[in-house]
């Protein structure tokens, strides 16, 4: 039985994959509230020429806009690597209660993207922020990612 987790796992990472197929980066992120998938974003730095414009916080922007709120307590973000400070910060604005990752901002690091290697884990203890963090969702599947992203001139 696939868990709930994997499902919406799987959907941040065939975004990732539509990404790619269109010049991005290989990120995705997808934002759930009650079962619901409310967005689901790729990675639209090149696209965008905007280099905020990472998956999740693409999916955030989105999700505010279809909630007509900035406030989405109650939804879980679903990213295929560790968000990165700057998305860990909107995810705790936006008062998000979960973190769902697969690889690690380690694992970004080692394929060649210029991460500061600070976790999600210390970003919660040294803001004292409520946010659960689900690390390892589907590891292998968003780790293929970087692997058929390595031709692509970053």
């Amino acid at each position: 039985m696939v868990s709930c987790h994997e499902q919406f796992m799987r959907l941040a990472v065939s975004k990732a994959e539509l990404g790619i197929g269109r010049g991005q980066t290989p990120f995705g992120a997808c934002i759930v509230r009650n079962e619901k998938v409310i967005a689901c974003q790729h990675n639209l730095v090149w696209q965008d020429i905007d280099i905020t414009a990472h998956a999740e916080i693409a999916a955030i922007r989105e999700a505010c806009r279809k909630l007509n709120s900035i406030d989405l307590s109650g939804c879980t973000i679903y990213s295929t690597t560790e968000p990165c400070p700057m998305c860990f910060t909107a995810i705790h604005w936006a008062k998000i209660s979960r973190i769902v990752y697969g690889t690690s901002i380690e694992d970004a690091k080692r394929f060649g993207f210029s991460e500061l290697l600070i976790s999600n884990s210390d970003m919660k203890r040294s803001g004292n922020s409520d946010i659960e963090i689900i690390p390892g969702c589907l590891e292998s599947e968003c780790l293929r990612l970087f692997e058929i992203s390595k031709s692509k001139p970053y």
